[in-house]
């Protein structure tokens, strides 16, 4: 469908675009949490990513429009060549671990090195913990992940349900927030990536199924 002029130039006004790429293990929900941010639906069954897959929102944000460029990337290591590739250009990395299977808690410092290796030096990191709402398999502990968050200097660590809209939103409002915070140019674009300081601390929030709580660094 062609698109008029106006209609081009509306989709193409925007106060700030962000780069988030997404990692982590594969199956941990990745792709539920970027389609749930996307549309605000949920499926039940996925197939899993090949290679990286791509999706964009605008957010309002403070009275400003964000546009947020989501990269969804394959957690199977025959992709991983294809996926670092992606690190150097994006603002920002969320890791996600599965609560419910402790081993992807464990690969979140390997996760955390690779965007180390690979990404800008002011790339900004959040951790999400997925599946909230199989809270009664959790095993993985909500401190656990605040003390990794808390040694790595992680911006947060979120606990998250794409099946039950937990978070997700959340997630990336927190994200847009502190990379606004972070940018003292008013268009941010690939060129001012190291205009990033590393200048805020770490807010640690999550959401579990008594309510909210927050362990704050």
């Amino acid at each position: 469908m062609l698109l008029s002029s106006a209609t081009r130039a509306a989709e193409d006004d925007f106060d700030y675009l962000f780069k988030v790429i997404l990692i982590g293990d594969s199956n941990v929900g990745k792709t539920c949490v970027v389609q749930h941010f996307k549309s605000g639906v949920y499926t039940d069954t996925q197939q899993n990513t090949i290679g990286v897959d791509f999706t964009v929102r605008s957010l309002d944000v403070d009275g400003k429009k964000v546009k947020m460029q989501v990269w969804d990337t394959a957690g199977q290591e025959r992709f991983r060549t294809i996926t670092q590739s992606y690190y150097r250009s994006a603002h920002a990395a969320i890791i996600a671990y599965d609560l419910t299977r402790w081993s992807t808690f464990e690969s979140v410092p390997h996760w955390i090195h690779e965007i180390e290796k690979y990404g800008a030096a002011n790339l900004v990191m959040m951790l999400i913990g997925n599946k909230a709402d199989l809270w009664e398999q959790r095993h993985v502990l909500f401190e656990d992940a605040c003390t990794l968050a808390e040694k790595y200097g992680l911006l947060a660590v979120l606990e998250t349900s794409a099946k039950e809209s937990r978070n997700i939103d959340e997630v990336f409002l927190l994200m847009a927030k502190e990379l606004m915070a972070r940018n003292s140019l008013h268009l941010c674009t690939e060129g001012t990536l190291s205009s990033l300081p590393l200048d805020s601390s770490p807010v640690l929030v999550t959401q579990g199924p008594s309510g909210k709580s927050h362990c704050t660094c």
